[in-house]
């Protein structure tokens, strides 16, 4: 089954799960980012990225652009652990890497959690790649996929047991939308994927077949 299946069964559950005031304030925030055009404002295919330098789960800073050197980078900018729809995601590249490595690319994954949270999505989730920690989304704010939440989807996720503030250790309330690239060595952004909902994610297989094609 791909990712794709996957998210929308997900999605298919949460909202058989929840009432619709819920499901209607979580729409509308994510059609304030469409009405924003957040999308159109990011980096996309042919933009150079911006130097990346980020702790991962161990504190232990990693350079994108000394990764570069070596291979191809695949960037993927997640919410947190907190998020099921980030989790699927998560486990699916790690089932894929063995696919990227054949293409010559290493996976990093990227979120707004401190890293002693990262650690714990790592390690719930059996990931063997970087997961780094972008603090006060400094990095997701370069590439402008940052958005502040508004205050009763703030609500919505506290009901839920989501501390952003814990998660990621500022009371920001801000969280990058779903994006995923493909970085060729010379820093040019090759494939993007750019998405308000984040419900929906690049699939592994298309990831591939980018990556077959270039």
């Amino acid at each position: 089954m791909s990712l794709t299946q996957d998210l929308k069964d997900r999605a298919a559950q949460s909202a058989a799960k929840y009432p619709e005031t819920t499901h209607n304030i979580m729409n509308n925030g994510i059609q304030s980012l469409r009405d924003a055009k957040l999308t159109t404002k990011a980096l996309k295919t042919g933009d150079k990225i911006p130097e990346i330098k980020l702790p991962n789960a161990a504190n232990k800073d990693i350079s994108v652009q000394e990764l570069l050197l070596e291979k191809k980078v695949i960037l993927s900018f997640y919410r947190g652990g907190w998020c099921p729809y980030c989790n699927l995601e998560l486990r699916a590249l790690q089932q894929a890497l063995p696919d990227f490595e054949k293409y010559n690319a290493t996976l990093v994954a990227i979120s707004p959690e401190t890293p002693d949270n990262s650690l714990s999505t790592s390690e719930k989730n059996n990931l063997s790649f970087e997961v780094l920690s972008d603090t006060n989304n400094k990095t997701a704010k370069h590439f402008n996929l940052a958005f502040t939440l508004p205050d009763d989807l703030i609500e919505v996720y506290q009901g839920f047991g989501i501390d952003l503030e814990a998660s990621n250790g500022n009371s920001n309330q801000q969280l990058p939308i779903s994006a995923t690239y493909i970085i060729d060595q010379d820093g040019t952004i090759i494939y993007d994927f750019l998405q308000e909902d984040y419900k929906e994610r690049a699939d592994p297989e298309e990831i591939i077949k980018s990556l077959k094609s270039k």
